[in-house]
């Protein structure tokens, strides 16, 4: 196949987790059915941070958005009739409404219908419209979670045959990190508000008083929230017991995984939970939010908790510090890129399949001057 990616989205250190997603199952991908061509449609952020496959350089910036969009829409449709293109594979969110090729579209979460109030009141109604669109015109979907499949399902007029839940992976290096625990606590999360840092603090602020000598990191991109969890870190006082390191290299969040002495993850609101993911891998004592999608991925590997209420919260940071958390890389073994690859390339080349059996259907197009 010639296998289309849609990578217009990514803003290297500025999307968070799909950023991680892509890099890991593009490459997993390539290694795993490199007999596929694998032409990666590209904005001009990602020159300094290539990605794995034959690079398609597109002239457009994902930091104007609505530039982006009206690329994606227009320009990259035509893109892949020039590249004859069987599939395009959209891995965040948004898809062209009209296409030459079939596509498949990887939805993480719906969190702009579940909690519309923790987005920008500009943002809302663009990721409404883009997101609809896509689920609607998308000949196959990917979830990355049972809990994204039950969103789609009860928010867009779309088919549950239509959807194949594919999980994330972990990286590997994840399992071979060195273990040199510090009295710190760890959250690798974006700043955004459906990650319940405020309360986080809170929490801490009373775990801090009983254990003066442990610290919380908090690492991840700044998002638009970031201005009122640093407040609150001044207002109790905390600014030497808090860390807020904002976006950082992949080596400095290993080296960040191996000092820490646990893990927490407070979050209201999750499309899978990739961090949780990575700290089981790395052998951290886990303590985190007890809804679905969190609940599967962690499994009986960590200590869950009501993420609404403060004093769940706290026991559970006690006995974070008291557990050795063992049982965390076998939990992680479960789930690997290489599997979250393979599923991907089956959606791919079953939907490809199925539309060549259809008389007088062809792929791609002629090549353009």
């Amino acid at each position: 196949m010639r296998i289309g990616i849609n990578a217009l989205y990514l803003i290297p250190g500025g999307v968070g987790g799909t950023e991680i997603y892509l890099r890991s199952l593009l490459a997993a991908m390539i290694s795993v059915a490199p007999e596929h061509d694998y032409l990666v449609f590209t904005n001009r952020e990602t020159a300094d941070a290539p990605l794995p496959g034959l690079a398609m350089p597109q002239m457009v910036r994902a930091v104007n958005r609505p530039a982006r969009i009206i690329w994606e829409q227009i320009a990259l449709p035509v893109a892949s009739i020039r590249h004859k293109v069987d599939v395009m594979l959209n891995p965040g969110f948004t898809a062209p409404v009209l296409s030459a090729c079939a596509q498949v579209t990887v939805f993480h979460d719906l969190q702009h219908k579940r909690h519309p109030r923790h987005f920008r009141w500009f943002d809302l109604p663009v990721w409404r419209a883009m997101l609809f669109a896509s689920a609607c015109v998308s000949d196959r979907l990917i979830a990355v979670s049972e809990a994204t499949k039950a969103d789609l399902l009860r928010y867009y007029p779309v088919r549950e045959d239509a959807i194949t839940v594919i999980g994330h992976g972990v990286d590997e290096r994840f399992f071979h990190l060195p273990r040199n625990p510090e009295p710190m606590l760890l959250c690798v999360s974006t700043l955004h508000p459906h990650k319940n840092l405020e309360r986080l603090l809170r929490v801490f602020h009373r775990f801090h008083g009983r254990h003066p000598d442990y610290r919380l990191t908090l690492a991840g991109m700044k998002g638009f929230h970031a201005g009122p969890i640093e407040r609150l870190v001044r207002e109790l006082g905390l600014q030497e017991a808090v860390h807020i390191t904002g976006w950082i290299e992949r080596e400095r969040l290993y080296e960040l995984y191996s000092k820490a002495a646990g893990f927490v993850y407070p979050s209201t609101f999750e499309g899978f939970g990739m961090p949780v993911l990575e700290a089981l891998a790395a052998g951290l004592p886990v303590a985190c939010s007890g809804f679905e999608p969190l609940r599967s991925v962690a499994g009986d590997a960590a200590r869950l908790f009501d993420p609404t209420d403060e004093a769940a919260m706290l026991a559970a940071l006690e006995q974070l510090i008291a557990d050795a958390g063992s049982g965390g890389p076998a939990r992680a073994r479960e789930f690997s890129w290489e599997a979250s690859a393979r599923a991907t390339l089956e959606v791919l080349a079953s939907l490809v399949s199925d539309l060549q059996k259809w008389p007088g259907n062809s792929q791609g197009g002629e090549e353009l001057p």
